[in-house]
């Protein structure tokens, strides 16, 4: 089952008198690559919360974002961060003057409060901390499934895009198949003229008529090639419904897929070939460009 590296997932997770809201979005990387903005008061779980999310996504930009909001009176231990509140008020009013909109003081000062650090904690209460962090985590592990939720749902889209793309490939390959039994003959044709000019030729020499054959033969035999080519992009079919299937995998099958091609390419010398060449390059580039968003 493909999974996509591009996600999003969110979370609201209420609890004593806490409003925690996560999100989780990530991005295609060659590596996992965490950033994580988390309220100051759980700045020592932030190796715990890279650990989970490490665990849960594999790789990938990923960027977790929490927030929180008091639903209720403010716990004792926990007092308003003035300096900050005030400049959040500040700025909030700033900002609603320049879009000539009208905001209550009220509404002003409750959307202040609900801003990260809003609130400073005083006083430890390690039993009061920890019920907080569990609404924490609780709320960012359901972010975590919801965005890998979205991760599968766009591997299944890209999975269906990755067989349209290898079935063409395999429909060319078929063209070239065809094509390659009506381009035997005028291959024999050319190798008998040049045989017979060197058996005619008072200067004959045998090295050089046993190099024209073993030119001939290696020039324009396609038969190998195309066999590697229907075998990897069956590889490629046979990888992809595996529960395991990784991007890394693909793409360096799809360099073999491209090999192959290539050599078809150079070795046909004949303009349907070629053109037959072009389109399968034309559908690898898709792949190609489609499996560094696979993890």
């Amino acid at each position: 089952m493909l999974k996509s590296m591009t996600g999003f997932g969110n979370a609201t997770v209420e609890a004593g008198g806490l409003s925690v809201t996560a999100e989780v979005k990530t991005l295609n990387s060659k590596f996992l690559d965490i950033y994580c903005r988390i309220p100051r008061q759980f700045s020592d779980k932030e190796i715990e919360l890279r650990a989970l999310l490490t665990q849960q996504l594999e790789r990938g930009k990923v960027e977790l974002s929490v927030n929180l909001a008091r639903t209720s009176a403010v716990r004792p231990g926990v007092t308003i961060n003035r300096p900050l509140v005030l400049a959040y008020v500040s700025d909030i009013k700033e900002t609603a003057n320049s879009m000539l909109m009208s905001v209550s003081d009220s509404d002003v000062l409750q959307l202040a409060l609900q801003q990260p650090n809003a609130y400073l904690t005083e006083s430890a209460d390690p039993g009061a901390d920890a019920s907080e962090y569990a609404t924490v985590r609780a709320a960012v592990e359901e972010a975590v499934r919801r965005c890998n939720e979205f991760r599968q749902q766009d591997g299944a889209v890209l999975e269906g895009k990755f067989q349209e793309y290898i079935q063409t490939i395999s429909d060319r390959l078929a063209d070239v198949e065809e094509q390659d039994v009506r381009r035997i003959p005028a291959v024999r044709d050319r190798m008998r003229n040049s045989v017979s000019e060197l058996l005619n030729s008072d200067t004959f020499d045998q090295n050089r008529f046993e190099q024209e054959l073993v030119y001939y033969v290696e020039k324009f035999d396609i038969s190998e090639e195309k066999v590697r080519l229907k075998n990897h992009l069956g590889y490629f079919l046979e990888v992809l419904a595996t529960e395991e299937a990784n991007g890394k995998k693909l793409n360096f099958i799809s360099q073999e897929i491209g090999r192959e091609i290539n050599t078809i390419g150079s070795k046909a010398n004949d303009a349907s070939i070629q053109r037959f060449v072009v389109q399968m390059k034309d559908e690898l580039e898709k792949i190609k460009e489609q499996t560094m968003n696979v993890i």
